[in-house]
């Protein structure tokens, strides 16, 4: 049985989380709960909890607070929050799950069986952190590993069924757990375009634009084809830096 201790300044919250919990996540124990970043330290160095649902916003400050009040995290982690569009994409780009309130039953246990197998790093924290204010760094999950990348280091991105091939300007090349499609959404505002269903390029990284040819040579020597229906979309991009 893992036992949890949930971190919320909302008390209808606790309740209705503590209800799913032992509706859909039978290995799941709820020792202890809190309403604040004090408070949440407090039960945790008490109650020494395996897993700990944290919220971000809270009246005495944010679950990164109470991380740093805490010290080293030995305990499992899954961040609850509202609907904010900029956490949410730094959640993306640091590969850290969350639930989003209100939390569907679903991906709740989704999110339980995630945990149960891997231990956040203190890496990946430390980059949730940074990500908050403008995500530049993006980490990747590789069959064996999670990788810490510069997002302006990546020259394109092509896919691979249900995996995507990540190509860097060092030369080196990953191949990366999530469809080109997730990404695409991901990179939209750091100058990345999909200008074919297979391909999506840093736009920074495009050497020449052959009109005629319908095609980009990167800075790398790749040639890669332009989609007629983002031809346009393509050079006014270009046409902005």
């Amino acid at each position: 049985m893992i036992k949890a201790v949930i971190i919320d300044d909302i008390p209808e919250a606790i309740t209705v989380l503590k209800a799913d919990l032992e509706t859909y996540c039978d290995n799941i124990e709820v020792i202890g709960s809190a309403n604040g970043v004090v408070s949440g330290a407090k039960v945790i160095k008490d109650l020494k909890p395996d897993l700990v649902f944290l919220d971000i916003q809270m009246p005495d400050g944010t679950g990164f607070d109470l991380l740093e009040i805490i010290g080293e995290t030995n305990f499992k982690l899954i961040f609850t929050t509202a609907s904010d569009e900029f956490a949410i994409k730094a959640f993306k780009f640091s590969a850290i799950d969350y639930l989003l309130k209100p939390i569907d039953p679903d991906d709740l246990m989704r999110a339980v069986e995630k945990v149960e197998q891997q231990q956040q790093p203190t890496s990946r924290l430390d980059l949730l952190k940074e990500n908050l204010n403008h995500p530049k760094k993006i980490a990747l999950n590789t069959v064996d590993k999670i990788h810490i990348v510069d997002i302006e280091n990546v020259i394109r991105l092509q896919s691979d069924i249900n995996y995507t091939k990540f190509f860097f300007k060092d030369g080196s090349k990953l191949i990366v757990t999530k469809t080109l499609k997730e990404f695409d959404k991901m990179l939209s505002d750091h100058h990345f375009i999909r200008i074919h269903q297979s391909h999506l390029v840093n736009v920074n990284m495009i050497k020449e634009f052959i009109k005629q040819n319908g095609e980009v040579i990167l800075t790398d020597g790749t040639k890669i084809p332009v989609s007629t229906r983002k031809k346009s979309t393509l050079m006014d991009m270009i046409s902005k830096f």
